[in-house]
Protein backbone atom coordinates (compact mmCIF):
# COMPACT_ATOMS: atom_id res chain seq x y z
CA UNK A 1 0.00 0.00 0.00
CA UNK A 2 2.81 2.18 1.02
CA UNK A 3 4.15 1.61 -2.55
CA UNK A 4 0.61 2.61 -4.37
CA UNK A 5 0.65 5.80 -2.46
CA UNK A 6 3.93 6.73 -3.11
CA UNK A 7 3.22 6.83 -6.74
CA UNK A 8 0.21 8.17 -6.95
CA UNK A 9 1.72 11.62 -4.96
CA UNK A 10 4.30 11.46 -7.15
CA UNK A 11 1.77 12.05 -10.30
CA UNK A 12 0.02 14.05 -8.27
CA UNK A 13 3.54 16.36 -7.95
CA UNK A 14 4.26 15.72 -11.73
CA UNK A 15 0.77 17.00 -12.42
CA UNK A 16 0.87 20.06 -10.85
CA UNK A 17 4.48 20.99 -11.87
CA UNK A 18 2.85 20.74 -15.42
CA UNK A 19 -0.30 22.55 -14.50
CA UNK A 20 2.03 25.33 -12.94
CA UNK A 21 3.53 25.84 -16.54
CA UNK A 22 0.41 25.52 -18.18
CA UNK A 23 -1.25 28.36 -16.53
CA UNK A 24 2.29 30.53 -17.05
CA UNK A 25 2.45 30.21 -20.78
CA UNK A 26 -0.27 27.18 -21.92
CA UNK A 27 0.29 23.82 -23.35
CA UNK A 28 3.85 24.96 -24.32
CA UNK A 29 4.36 26.38 -20.75
CA UNK A 30 3.55 22.80 -19.63
CA UNK A 31 6.10 21.16 -22.05
CA UNK A 32 8.98 23.25 -21.35
CA UNK A 33 8.29 23.25 -17.71
CA UNK A 34 8.38 19.09 -18.02
CA UNK A 35 11.75 19.83 -19.79
CA UNK A 36 12.74 21.76 -17.17
CA UNK A 37 12.27 19.56 -13.80
CA UNK A 38 14.04 16.77 -16.63
CA UNK A 39 16.97 18.79 -16.62
CA UNK A 40 16.77 19.65 -13.25
CA UNK A 41 16.44 15.76 -12.26
CA UNK A 42 19.21 14.93 -14.66
CA UNK A 43 21.81 17.01 -12.40
CA UNK A 44 20.17 16.43 -8.93
CA UNK A 45 19.95 12.49 -9.71
CA UNK A 46 23.68 12.15 -10.34
CA UNK A 47 25.46 14.75 -7.93
CA UNK A 48 22.89 15.19 -5.13
CA UNK A 49 24.85 12.37 -2.51
CA UNK A 50 27.82 14.82 -2.81
CA UNK A 51 25.57 18.15 -2.54
CA UNK A 52 24.00 17.29 1.25
CA UNK A 53 26.79 15.45 2.25
CA UNK A 54 28.77 18.42 1.73
CA UNK A 55 26.31 20.57 2.97
CA UNK A 56 26.56 19.22 6.52
CA UNK A 57 29.96 19.02 6.36
CA UNK A 58 30.34 14.65 6.43
CA UNK A 59 33.10 12.75 6.58
CA UNK A 60 34.30 9.88 5.11
CA UNK A 61 34.63 6.66 7.10
CA UNK A 62 36.95 3.67 5.72
CA UNK A 63 36.84 0.05 7.47
CA UNK A 64 37.96 -0.20 10.63
CA UNK A 65 36.90 3.20 11.82
CA UNK A 66 38.02 3.40 15.52
CA UNK A 67 33.94 3.38 15.92
CA UNK A 68 33.32 0.39 14.69
CA UNK A 69 30.44 2.07 12.68
CA UNK A 70 31.58 0.56 8.76
CA UNK A 71 31.95 -2.92 10.12
CA UNK A 72 28.55 -2.29 11.64
CA UNK A 73 26.79 -0.79 8.73
CA UNK A 74 28.61 -3.75 6.12
CA UNK A 75 27.35 -6.34 8.60
CA UNK A 76 23.45 -5.41 8.41
CA UNK A 77 23.69 -4.80 4.77
CA UNK A 78 25.16 -8.43 4.50
CA UNK A 79 22.13 -8.91 6.53
CA UNK A 80 20.05 -7.11 4.03
CA UNK A 81 21.40 -8.85 1.18
CA UNK A 82 22.81 -5.29 -0.41
CA UNK A 83 25.98 -3.39 -1.49
CA UNK A 84 27.34 -1.72 1.67
CA UNK A 85 26.76 2.24 1.29
CA UNK A 86 30.25 5.09 1.97
CA UNK A 87 29.67 5.32 5.57
CA UNK A 88 30.01 8.99 6.67
CA UNK A 89 30.50 10.42 10.01
CA UNK A 90 28.93 14.50 10.80
CA UNK A 91 29.98 16.61 13.69
CA UNK A 92 27.44 17.49 15.45
CA UNK A 93 25.91 16.89 19.25
CA UNK A 94 22.21 16.33 17.87
CA UNK A 95 21.75 12.91 17.28
CA UNK A 96 20.53 11.74 13.83
CA UNK A 97 21.27 10.25 10.94
CA UNK A 98 20.36 10.13 7.13
CA UNK A 99 20.80 8.37 3.65
CA UNK A 100 21.72 9.61 0.69
CA UNK A 101 22.30 7.95 -3.59
CA UNK A 102 20.54 7.51 -6.29
CA UNK A 103 20.53 3.84 -6.36
CA UNK A 104 21.64 0.85 -3.78
CA UNK A 105 25.23 0.78 -5.83
CA UNK A 106 25.45 4.61 -5.36
CA UNK A 107 24.62 5.35 -1.47
CA UNK A 108 25.69 6.80 1.51
CA UNK A 109 24.74 6.57 5.31
CA UNK A 110 25.51 9.57 7.51
CA UNK A 111 25.28 9.39 11.32
CA UNK A 112 26.21 12.43 13.55
CA UNK A 113 28.41 12.27 16.49
CA UNK A 114 25.49 12.91 19.02
CA UNK A 115 24.21 9.75 17.84
CA UNK A 116 27.48 7.42 18.29
CA UNK A 117 27.85 9.17 21.82
CA UNK A 118 24.17 8.81 23.21
CA UNK A 119 23.13 5.29 22.01
CA UNK A 120 23.48 1.55 22.68
CA UNK A 121 25.21 -0.25 20.03
CA UNK A 122 22.07 -2.27 19.38
CA UNK A 123 19.88 1.33 19.34
CA UNK A 124 22.51 2.22 16.58
CA UNK A 125 22.13 -0.95 14.80
CA UNK A 126 18.02 -0.37 14.44
CA UNK A 127 19.27 3.16 13.22
CA UNK A 128 21.29 2.36 10.45
CA UNK A 129 19.12 -0.61 9.54
CA UNK A 130 16.16 1.92 8.85
CA UNK A 131 18.33 3.78 6.57
CA UNK A 132 19.48 0.88 4.79
CA UNK A 133 15.78 0.22 4.22
CA UNK A 134 15.55 3.48 2.65
CA UNK A 135 18.08 2.83 0.54
CA UNK A 136 17.23 -0.50 -0.30
CA UNK A 137 13.58 0.50 -1.38
CA UNK A 138 15.31 3.45 -3.53
CA UNK A 139 13.51 5.99 -0.79
CA UNK A 140 17.13 8.12 -0.96
CA UNK A 141 15.91 8.71 -4.86
CA UNK A 142 12.06 9.69 -4.66
CA UNK A 143 12.97 12.15 -1.83
CA UNK A 144 15.53 13.51 -4.44
CA UNK A 145 13.09 13.90 -7.10
CA UNK A 146 10.06 14.94 -5.00
CA UNK A 147 12.52 17.80 -3.70
CA UNK A 148 13.33 19.04 -7.01
CA UNK A 149 10.26 19.08 -8.43
CA UNK A 150 9.08 20.84 -4.98
CA UNK A 151 11.69 23.82 -5.70
CA UNK A 152 11.04 24.20 -9.27
CA UNK A 153 7.21 24.48 -7.91
CA UNK A 154 8.05 27.27 -5.97
CA UNK A 155 10.66 29.03 -8.31
CA UNK A 156 7.85 28.99 -11.34
CA UNK A 157 5.70 30.43 -9.20
CA UNK A 158 7.67 33.02 -8.08
CA UNK A 159 7.98 33.96 -11.57
CA UNK A 160 4.04 34.08 -12.67
CA UNK A 161 3.95 37.46 -12.30
CA UNK A 162 6.58 38.20 -15.17
CA UNK A 163 4.07 36.02 -17.57
CA UNK A 164 1.70 37.95 -19.23
CA UNK A 165 0.12 35.15 -20.29
CA UNK A 166 -0.83 33.79 -16.17
CA UNK A 167 -2.07 37.29 -16.10
CA UNK A 168 -4.45 36.97 -18.84
CA UNK A 169 -5.92 33.92 -17.86
CA UNK A 170 -5.93 34.40 -14.31
CA UNK A 171 -5.78 38.24 -13.26
CA UNK A 172 -3.70 39.41 -10.56
CA UNK A 173 -5.49 38.08 -7.68
CA UNK A 174 -5.48 34.59 -9.22
CA UNK A 175 -1.59 34.87 -10.63
CA UNK A 176 -0.58 36.01 -6.65
CA UNK A 177 -3.24 33.41 -5.30
CA UNK A 178 -1.37 30.59 -7.68
CA UNK A 179 2.35 32.15 -6.01
CA UNK A 180 1.29 31.34 -2.75
CA UNK A 181 -1.11 27.61 -2.96
CA UNK A 182 1.48 26.15 -5.80
CA UNK A 183 4.46 25.74 -3.36
CA UNK A 184 2.47 24.83 -0.50
CA UNK A 185 0.58 22.22 -2.12
CA UNK A 186 3.51 20.75 -3.42
CA UNK A 187 5.31 21.43 0.34
CA UNK A 188 2.48 19.29 1.48
CA UNK A 189 2.59 16.69 -1.72
CA UNK A 190 6.81 16.00 -0.39
CA UNK A 191 5.87 15.58 3.19
CA UNK A 192 3.20 13.18 2.31
CA UNK A 193 5.46 10.90 0.29
CA UNK A 194 8.30 11.33 2.99
CA UNK A 195 5.91 10.23 5.83
CA UNK A 196 4.64 7.52 3.86
CA UNK A 197 8.05 6.18 3.41
CA UNK A 198 9.62 6.47 6.66
CA UNK A 199 7.02 3.93 7.98
CA UNK A 200 7.98 1.38 5.47
CA UNK A 201 11.49 2.24 6.27
CA UNK A 202 10.70 0.90 10.07
CA UNK A 203 9.07 -1.86 9.20
CA UNK A 204 11.80 -3.09 6.82
CA UNK A 205 14.56 -1.89 9.42
CA UNK A 206 13.47 -3.87 11.69
CA UNK A 207 13.46 -6.98 10.00
CA UNK A 208 17.27 -6.47 8.91
CA UNK A 209 18.41 -5.24 12.47
CA UNK A 210 16.45 -8.57 13.84
CA UNK A 211 14.75 -6.11 16.39
CA UNK A 212 11.71 -3.81 15.97
CA UNK A 213 12.53 -3.08 19.47
CA UNK A 214 16.01 -1.33 19.48
CA UNK A 215 14.96 0.46 16.67
CA UNK A 216 11.74 1.78 18.84
CA UNK A 217 14.50 2.65 21.92
CA UNK A 218 16.57 4.88 19.55
CA UNK A 219 13.62 6.85 18.13
CA UNK A 220 12.66 7.49 21.43
CA UNK A 221 16.25 8.87 22.61
CA UNK A 222 16.72 10.84 19.33
CA UNK A 223 13.51 12.24 19.76
CA UNK A 224 14.27 13.29 23.67
CA UNK A 225 17.47 14.49 22.38
CA UNK A 226 17.20 16.46 18.84
CA UNK A 227 13.68 18.53 20.72
CA UNK A 228 16.17 20.48 22.82
CA UNK A 229 19.95 20.12 20.99
CA UNK A 230 20.11 22.68 17.60
CA UNK A 231 21.60 21.45 14.61
CA UNK A 232 23.05 24.85 12.96
CA UNK A 233 23.54 23.11 9.81
CA UNK A 234 20.09 21.12 9.09
CA UNK A 235 18.88 25.09 10.01
CA UNK A 236 20.74 26.57 7.42
CA UNK A 237 19.57 23.92 4.71
CA UNK A 238 15.93 22.97 5.79
CA UNK A 239 15.24 21.35 2.65
CA UNK A 240 17.40 18.30 3.53
CA UNK A 241 15.01 17.69 6.59
CA UNK A 242 12.91 15.54 5.35
CA UNK A 243 16.16 13.28 4.98
CA UNK A 244 16.85 12.59 8.66
CA UNK A 245 15.69 9.43 10.82
CA UNK A 246 13.97 12.69 12.86
CA UNK A 247 13.23 16.20 11.93
CA UNK A 248 16.03 17.61 12.91
CA UNK A 249 14.43 20.94 12.86
CA UNK A 250 12.78 22.32 16.08
CA UNK A 251 8.85 22.92 15.83
CA UNK A 252 7.44 19.96 13.89
CA UNK A 253 5.77 16.87 16.22
CA UNK A 254 3.12 16.72 15.02
CA UNK A 255 1.28 13.92 12.99
CA UNK A 256 -0.27 16.21 10.23
CA UNK A 257 -0.18 17.59 6.84
CA UNK A 258 2.64 20.27 7.58
CA UNK A 259 5.12 17.40 9.27
CA UNK A 260 7.95 16.26 7.20
CA UNK A 261 8.02 12.90 9.68
CA UNK A 262 5.26 10.58 11.61
CA UNK A 263 4.79 11.22 14.93
CA UNK A 264 7.54 9.92 16.73
CA UNK A 265 4.90 8.28 19.16
CA UNK A 266 3.16 6.63 16.43
CA UNK A 267 6.17 5.15 14.48
CA UNK A 268 7.29 3.63 18.07
CA UNK A 269 3.67 2.17 18.75
CA UNK A 270 3.82 0.36 15.46
CA UNK A 271 7.24 -0.97 15.66
CA UNK A 272 6.21 -2.09 19.28
CA UNK A 273 3.02 -3.94 17.45
CA UNK A 274 5.42 -5.46 15.18
CA UNK A 275 6.97 -7.19 18.10
CA UNK A 276 4.27 -7.98 19.94
CA UNK A 277 2.95 -9.79 16.83
CA UNK A 278 5.82 -11.87 16.55
CA UNK A 279 6.77 -10.45 12.61
CA UNK A 280 10.25 -10.27 14.18
CA UNK A 281 11.68 -12.30 16.94
CA UNK A 282 11.48 -9.61 20.00
CA UNK A 283 14.49 -9.42 22.51
CA UNK A 284 15.22 -6.96 25.02
CA UNK A 285 17.02 -3.60 23.85
CA UNK A 286 19.85 -4.99 26.09
CA UNK A 287 20.02 -8.32 25.25
CA UNK A 288 23.11 -9.44 22.61
CA UNK A 289 22.03 -11.02 19.30
CA UNK A 290 24.20 -12.51 16.17
CA UNK A 291 21.84 -10.03 14.78
CA UNK A 292 24.37 -7.00 15.71
CA UNK A 293 27.86 -7.30 14.63
CA UNK A 294 30.15 -7.71 16.70
CA UNK A 295 32.75 -5.13 16.29
CA UNK A 296 32.95 -2.86 18.85
CA UNK A 297 30.30 -4.10 20.74
CA UNK A 298 29.39 -2.63 24.22
CA UNK A 299 26.84 -3.20 27.21
CA UNK A 300 25.86 0.45 28.13
CA UNK A 301 25.42 3.04 25.84
CA UNK A 302 28.18 5.44 24.26
CA UNK A 303 30.32 7.02 23.70
CA UNK A 304 31.93 5.08 20.95
CA UNK A 305 34.79 6.96 20.99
Amino acid sequence: MGYVRTALLMAAMTALFMGVGALLGGTGGALIALVVAAGMNAVTWWRSDRMVLKMHGAQFLAAGDRWGLHDLTAGLARNAGMPVPAVYLIQTEQPNAFATGRNPQNAAVAVTTGLLSRLSREELAGVIAHELAHIRNHDTAIMTVTATFAGAISMLANFALFFGGSRERMGIVGTLAMMILAPLAASLVQMAISRSREYEADRIGAEICGNPLWLASALEGIQRAASRIDYAAAERNKATAHMFIINPLHGQKMDNLFATHPATENRVAALRAMAGQGQVAPRPVSERASSVPKVGRRKNRGPWA
